[in-house]
């Protein structure tokens, strides 16, 4: 995992909007809220500007011309865990879906306010500080070795790449022992705030953390559903 910025210094966000009165709009809603805010009016233009400057968070529309923002969250996850949060005017649970199985870690819907979408992005890079099994010993479970204070997974000794956010899920199913932990307690304890009963979020990155550490995604031993639940750890094999 990367680390941090100095904690004293502000936010930098990379907004990429298109559509300009909105971009603006926002980048001025952002820079009230206390956030440094880098501008995109499009994907190509979004690469290019963190091929050279460093951000803590890429909020991203959907609908851009040219590589739209799908492709734009596949090649940013391709490269890393930088967060990455959707803000989108469709609402759809089909682009909400297609949005989270590319790689962001949050998807917001148009119009926003200000203030809840900083209150997000806080939530959001408060998974890079040490999670609720800071400062205890790695945590086994079968061939996977979990490592809270480096924010490290292993198996069989090799690391298993995770983002932030699939860390903090597995940590959080790890530390339980066993125990169910419900769908509303994740999305509190990894995403730091309430969902109101929409559980698509954590059902796609149960998924995409399921394909990295299960040896049968299909099959799973490690993170197991309860119905009507939540879910639990089990046994890797």
């Amino acid at each position: 995992m990367s680390t941090d910025r100095r904690t004293d210094a502000p936010t930098r966000l990379l907004l990429v909007e298109d559509d300009v009165r909105i971009r603006q709009a926002l980048g001025l809603a952002l820079a009230d809220e206390g956030c440094e805010v880098v501008e995109a009016p499009d994907g190509e233009s979004a690469l290019a500007a963190l091929a050279d400057t460093r951000v803590d968070v890429v909020l991203l529309d959907l609908m851009l011309p040219g590589v739209d923002g799908l492709d734009v969250c596949r090649t940013l996850r391709a490269r890393g865990d930088l967060p990455i949060i959707i803000v989108s005017a469709r609402t759809d649970h089909r682009d909400v879906i297609a949005g989270l199985e590319a790689g962001a870690d949050d998807y917001v819907t148009k119009p926003l306010v200000a203030a809840v979408l900083v209150a997000r992005i806080r939530a959001l890079l408060r998974r890079r500080q040490p999670g609720p099994g800071a400062g205890a010993t790695a945590v086994r479970v079968g061939d996977l070795e979990v490592r809270p204070d480096e924010q490290l997974v292993l198996r069989d000794g090799k690391p298993v790449h995770l983002t932030r956010t699939e860390f903090g899920l597995l940590l959080e199913l790890a530390t339980a022992a066993g125990r169910v932990v419900t769908r509303e307690e994740l999305l509190r304890r990894v995403w730091g705030y309430d969902y109101f009963g929409d559980t698509r979020l954590l059902d796609v990155h149960i998924r995409r953390l399921r394909r990295k550490v299960e040896r049968d995604p299909d099959d799973p031993r490690c993170v197991l559903t309860v119905r009507g639940s939540g879910y639990k750890i089990g046994q890797a094999d």
